[in-house]
């Protein structure tokens, strides 16, 4: 037990900031609830110091990827914290200081909403570090109820009300998906231990009923990532919510449903010329299947758009296709460099569209119509780089970096991708790639050139909201597309730590062998 609670420090943390900050966000004093955000981001970074310190996990699938994907959640996390500010209570918070009403703690909703990206992020960590399918369940459970609420109390109009229900009700058919996945797990090896699942594939090999539980436990995990065939609430959810609780959405499921995936399919193992510790061929095909299609819809469907919101759905759904590549290339040699590690490589990439993605989010919420809704059009961001330089050159090195613009963050991340698919000879899915990222460049070229090249004749009928962390996160996030390039090595060194695989191969070897025969015994003794 205390093995196990030294893992999950930053969870507790975290655990304990939530409930400080539902007392703290429904206090009649408004200096004590304006503190909520604050509380959430001395836990956060908190949470990622302890996690840093956190040692190697023996007899975990992957033992270092804690200190590496819960650093990862921390940061990303503080920076959407940035950009969550003023998205509810603004219209309350606004009458109780002007004195047309009084505080009522029905009708504030500071405490739930700053409470459910908590306990997000929380499932999150949980997950990076479950070793177990019931543990693996509840965690990514954790980190998708509270985005539902988030959504549908993010804006006052009815639009996130629609999309937080299409949400839950996909949501609970992807989670039924990959419970059933799991419950055929355990019947093919009678454990719910991820080691010990992958121990058992190892010695007795994967059955039909384990490569049956194997594929319904991908395809339901597909919804958190939002690939082909759980792909179709996203466009409209996006759409439907705040502009700041759509980049929450685009990096915390996405990440927890990637590292689940590891996880899954790290109990089958990858192959690199060593047949004990290659995927099943039926998981193998499900995979390239689904990130072959996956990137292939995500960008036609993306190219059809007029909404920046739905342009930045569907890419969503292609970058989801994008790292399913590196999970099919693995892990990669034993002791390998970073470019030739698909594990690494989607790890890298989590964090550079982590970062990237939420600059042209930001770029939305720091805008505002009179009538309360965020710009979403391509025309509405026509002419920004001069009206509005700041957030305008925020969304063309986004966007530049999304489409892997060189020598941008996105490039690297990229890079790694392709690297690590063609030192496993996956060409085809290299060639699928390719012409993918190529057609990705039509709609990001889009919005740039809106952005930078096309006039605006008329200003746009918008004004900056009065937050400016909002404005922060933009230019953080644009920084972070420039500057983290800089001193990429380190991070791709961790990322390769982070990585390194003790699978069913490893768990073969370290098998100790079967008792001896008594009656060899005796023959020899003879």
């Amino acid at each position: 037990m205390s093995e196990k609670l030294a893992l999950i420090w930053p969870e507790i943390v975290l655990f304990g900031a939530t409930c400080v900050v539902m007392v703290v966000g429904l206090s009649r004093n408004v200096r004590a609830r304006h503190l909520s955000a604050w509380i959430s981001g001395l836990a956060l970074v908190l949470a990622a110091a302890l996690a840093s310190q956190t040692p190697p996990v023996e007899d975990a699938l992957f033992p270092a990827l804690i200190p590496y994907a819960k650093g990862l959640v921390a940061t990303v996390g503080l920076l959407v914290l940035l950009l969550l500010a003023g998205t509810v209570d603004r219209d309350l918070e606004g009458m109780i200081a002007s004195g047309k009403t009084g505080f009522n703690a029905l009708r504030t909703t500071r405490a739930e909403f700053y409470s459910f990206f908590l306990f997000s992020l929380t499932g999150l960590m949980l997950t990076v570090s479950a070793d177990d399918l019931i543990w693996l369940f509840l965690a990514l459970e954790l980190t998708s109820l509270p985005t539902y609420i988030m959504v549908t109390i993010s804006t006052r109009g009815t639009k996130s009300q629609e999309a937080g229900v299409k949400y839950f009700f996909l949501g609970a058919l992807g989670a039924a998906f990959f419970l059933y996945g799991f419950a055929l797990l355990y019947g093919q090896t009678g454990t719910t231990s991820i080691p010990g699942i992958a121990s058992y594939f190892a010695a007795e090999g994967i059955g039909p009923i384990g490569v049956a539980g194997l594929l319904i436990s991908l395809i339901g995990i597909s919804f958190k990532i939002a690939a082909v065939p759980m792909h179709f609430y996203t466009a409209d959810v996006y759409q439907g919510a705040a502009a700041p609780v759509s980049a929450m959405l685009a990096f915390v499921p996405k990440t927890a449903g990637f590292i689940a995936i590891f996880l899954i399919a790290g109990t089958a193992g990858w192959g690199h010329g060593d047949d004990a510790n290659r995927l099943p061929e039926a998981v193998h095909a499900l995979l390239w299947i689904i990130a072959a299609l996956t990137m292939t819809v995500g960008n036609v469907l993306a190219i059809l758009q007029d909404s920046v919101k739905r342009i930045m759905a569907y890419s969503s759904i292609a970058h989801s296709g994008y790292m399913l590549v590196g999970v099919l290339v693995g892990p990669g040699p034993e002791g390998g460099p970073f470019w030739q590690n698909g594990i690494a490589a989607v790890l890298f990439y989590l964090m550079c569209y982590g970062v990237m993605n939420l600059g042209v989010f930001a770029v939305l919420g720091c805008l505002e119509r009179r009538d309360g809704s965020e710009p979403d059009s391509i025309d509405d961001v026509r002419g920004l780089v001069k009206t509005r330089p700041v957030l305008g050159w925020v969304l063309v090195l986004c966007s530049l970096s999304m489409l892997g613009f060189p020598p941008l963050l996105g490039f690297v991340g990229k890079a790694g991708l392709f690297a690590s698919a063609v030192s496993a000879g996956l060409i085809p899915m290299v060639v699928i790639l390719g012409v993918n990222s190529a057609i990705a460049a039509f709609y990001y070229l889009r919005i740039v050139a809106a952005a930078y090249l096309e006039p605006r004749d008329e200003p746009l009928d918008a004004s900056d909201v009065p937050f400016p962390t909002r404005r922060l996160a933009a230019v953080l996030s644009a920084g972070g597309v420039v500057a983290v390039l800089v001193v990429s090595a380190p991070i791709l060194d961790a990322t390769t730590t982070a990585a390194a695989f003790d699978g069913p191969g490893q768990i073969r070897a370290q098998t100790p062998p079967p008792p001896a025969d008594p009656d060899a015994l005796s023959l020899v003794e003879d």
